[in-house]
């Protein structure tokens, strides 16, 4: 560690503009996953694919993102941070401008995948190359710096992604992250000297990163398949025993093939890990849908256009900012356990209320206020299932723990809006008119209904939480 303290106290460039080209980037790769959201109605009439197919501009960037995170941030250490920031930057600009011109619904869901993969190497190398940089009492400076600046990437995207579709088009939701990416990539060249760790031993698990996110995509498929196939077909049966096999062989590898696992099962003897990872798959993903529904809610009940849609998530995103500046000031107060137990019955309290919805819901009368707080309490549990991730690993763990908290909130996400989607699309198949409003309704209720169980479910999960979350005490 005394190398590395020496080689980057003898950088030329000055400490702002390096958390700078750490924070573009992942303002980048946070609004992308948010800012698609508003334009995913404008995308679908545009390349006419279902609203059922339309989960999958969503997913195929979460899933692939989630599924190479974890072998994102190994790269940054072995080939060194400005080359894994700068190929991460590569693919993710090259991917959005593909995203941009895709004229069918197969090829914007291929080269989101490829964007997602983009996301996941530049997302862990701009952490790297904060940790590589600031030391001492300004690192957890800059590290409250790149966190807010992440959080104000998915709170903004809703409202930018509205206004870029309502007065340009759909296509600039992706076009965006080329100037952005741009600016990115000559500030880097010009001012990131290049830092590796020279002792890690140059293996990347890649086998476990295809499988595992092969196994997830073929679940997901099996389960949006269900809108047309039924649950108990061959072939949905089929997609659903391949997603199996696929997750039982990366497990196998993981434990006992792999020398430098993605995943390594050492970690889960922190129970408080252990637990912080399902609140986290639950509540991610209970959260990720909500953001959907609302979105076509929005637009095709209540008419909205894409900048009112925009505007209309507004004060779901300061809520959100909101919430997470008061966790993170009472956490050392109350602990880990009560910001828990009080953020999942907000959000379940929200979710049953905004399952009350009708056609003839006003926005200020029946959403604002539910959605509002959903969001509070989404705000509220992220820094202290962050905490209770990272309390009882060692430090040289704590890179991974966090990461691993990031993918379970991606997988969350996506298996939710794939299950979620297909029960509300399910159950608004079987009104006689199932493109009328009512029956839309009818399965965004049931979407929210569930949600709420969900986020009950967390809340009795949270009671699992050791109630002391202290560090390690090799820290």
């Amino acid at each position: 560690m005394s190398k590395q303290k020496k080689k980057t106290a003898h950088r030329h460039a000055p400490d702002w503009i390096i958390l700078t080209i750490a924070c573009l980037a992942q303002f980048m790769v946070v609004l992308d996953v948010s800012i698609v959201n508003v334009a995913l109605p404008s995308m679908q009439r545009d390349l006419h694919f279902s609203i059922t197919s339309s989960q999958w501009v969503i997913n195929a960037y979460v899933l692939t993102f989630a599924g190479f995170l974890l072998l994102g941030g190994r790269a940054a250490d072995i080939f060194g941070r400005r080359r894994v920031y700068l190929v991460g930057l590569l693919v993710f600009v090259l991917a959005s401008i593909g995203a941009g011109f895709a004229a069918t619904g197969t090829q914007i869901v291929a080269v989101r995948a490829l964007q997602g993969i983009g996301g996941a190497i530049l997302s862990p190398a701009t952490l790297t190359i904060i940790v590589t940089t600031f030391h001492g009492p300004r690192l957890p400076k800059a590290i409250g710096a790149w966190s807010a600046v992440a959080g104000a990437g998915g709170a903004v995207g809703g409202l930018l992604g509205g206004i870029l579709t309502g007065w340009a088009s759909w296509r600039w939701v992706f076009f965006i992250n080329v100037p952005i990416g741009l600016a990115a990539a000559v500030v880097a060249t010009l001012y990131l000297r290049e830092l590796r760790n020279r002792d890690a031993a140059v293996k990347l698990d890649v086998t476990g990163a295809v499988l595992v996110t092969g196994s997830l995509a073929a679940l997901i498929y099996g389960v949006v398949n269900t809108t047309t196939q039924g649950w108990t077909s061959n072939t949905t049966m089929t997609w659903f025993l391949s997603g199996g096999i696929g997750l039982v062989a990366f497990l196998f590898w993981e434990s006992k093939v792999a020398s430098h696992p993605l995943v390594p099962f050492r970690i889960f003897k922190s129970r408080s890990l252990t637990v912080a990872n399902l609140v986290m798959l639950l509540v991610g993903g209970a959260f990720f849908a909500m953001w959907y529904f609302l979105t076509f809610y929005y637009q095709y009940v209540l008419g909205y256009d894409a900048v009112k849609t925009g505007f209309a998530f507004l004060p779901m995103a300061i809520a959100i900012i909101a919430g997470a500046q008061i966790s993170s000031r009472l956490l050392a107060k109350t602990g880990v356990r009560p910001l828990l137990f009080t953020g999942a019955s907000f959000a379940t309290l929200g979710f049953l209320w905004i399952s009350r919805i009708t056609p003839d819901s006003s926005y200020l009368g029946a959403i604002l206020a539910p959605s509002v707080i959903c969001a509070f309490a989404m705000g509220l549990l992220f820094t202290p299932l962050a905490t209770a991730a990272t309390a009882k690993v060692e430090r040289a763990d704590a890179g991974l723990a966090s990461g691993m908290l990031n993918t379970a909130r991606q997988v969350g996400g996506s298996l939710s809006l794939a299950i979620l989607g297909t029960v509300a699309a399910d159950r608004t198949a079987t009104f006689l008119h199932p493109h009328g409003a009512v029956a839309l309704v009818s399965g965004y209720q049931r979407a929210f209904e569930i949600s709420a169980v969900i986020t009950l479910i967390a809340l009795a999960v949270s009671f699992l939480v050791p109630t002391r979350t202290g560090h390690h005490s090799t820290h």
